[in-house]
């Protein structure tokens, strides 16, 4: 069975680090989506996920990530049922985070506070190699595949 999810956003406020009564670190987070499809004169649509990760993906989300940065979070969907303050039963539908990463600054967008962006660095220059600065390996016995 396959339950795999990936997804890029902005988180819609900061992330909230909590820790458990065992000690480990637990971050809940929400990000919006924006829809690839947008019909003629309206908006674009966007939709909301609920994020948890744990142990040290919780501790890297909340110290490098606020509201409004860019995110990628690759994980699985989960269901869980509760009983809500009234005894109600209740569902949560949440992305079980495995991996998260940086998507570049909301300097590099045009929006934002400008302080948190990271300078660009100019590019490497890579030359070409001339045919003769190899040469031909004719041992296979000492490759290391």
């Amino acid at each position: 069975m396959i339950n795999c999810i990936i997804l890029m956003g902005r988180l819609v406020a900061d992330p909230e680090l909590r820790t458990t009564t065992t000690g480990k670190s637990v971050c809940n987070f929400r990000i919006a989506v924006d829809r690839s499809f947008v019909r003629a004169g309206e908006q674009r649509q966007s939709d909301f996920f609920t994020v948890v990760a744990w142990d040290n993906t919780a501790n890297f989300v909340s110290r490098y990530f606020s509201k409004g940065s860019m995110i990628a979070v690759q994980g699985q969907m989960q269901m869980r049922q509760y009983d809500d303050n009234t005894g109600a039963k209740r569902t949560v539908y949440e992305v079980l985070a495995r991996e998260v990463s940086f998507c570049g600054s909301k300097a590099e967008s045009g929006t934002g506070n400008a302080a948190f962006a990271a300078p660009a660095a100019a590019a490497p220059a890579f030359q070409t190699a001339a045919p003769g600065d190899f040469e031909e390996i004719t041992d296979d016995e000492d490759l290391p595949f």
